[in-house]
């Protein structure tokens, strides 16, 4: 009983550290499908957690015994609530990086050559203007 107990205590940890509420998850007990014989037949193993803020569900229905299958699910629904927040985040600071550069001066060397390749180009232009 203290591996449950166990389990409970590091999701309320992980929970607290990501700033979610218990109350925000729905969770939903249906039957299995495929090996686990008559007691996957009978019993409604299978889990299904949703986080109702973000609307990320995981439906879990690898083993026999519902608990497992619901420690499962707590544990891939909050991988997935991190790794959707870390990709947000990525995402900003990335966004912010492109502003940065975008607004960066160009640096005077590049500058000079952009507008050699500019003057040659006119002179190739004039160039052809006069062959007619």
């Amino acid at each position: 009983m203290s591996s449950v107990s166990d389990s409970q205590a590091a999701r309320a940890a992980r929970l607290a550290r990501l700033g979610l509420h218990a109350s925000d998850f729905d969770e939903k007990f249906a039957r299995s499908s495929g090996p686990g014989g008559q007691h996957v037949n009978k019993v409604s193993t299978a889990v299904t957690l949703r986080h109702q803020p973000t609307g990320i569900a995981v439906t879990v229905q690898d083993s026999r015994s519902q608990s497992m299958n619901r420690q499962l699910a707590w544990t891939r629904l909050l991988d997935a609530i991190e790794r959707a927040r870390h990709d947000e985040h990525a995402a900003r600071r990335a966004e912010k990086e492109k502003e940065r550069r975008r607004k960066a001066p160009r640096p005077w060397g590049l500058k000079q050559k952009i507008l050699k390749e500019k003057r040659h180009r006119a002179e190739t232009k004039k160039m052809r203007a006069k062959d007619w």
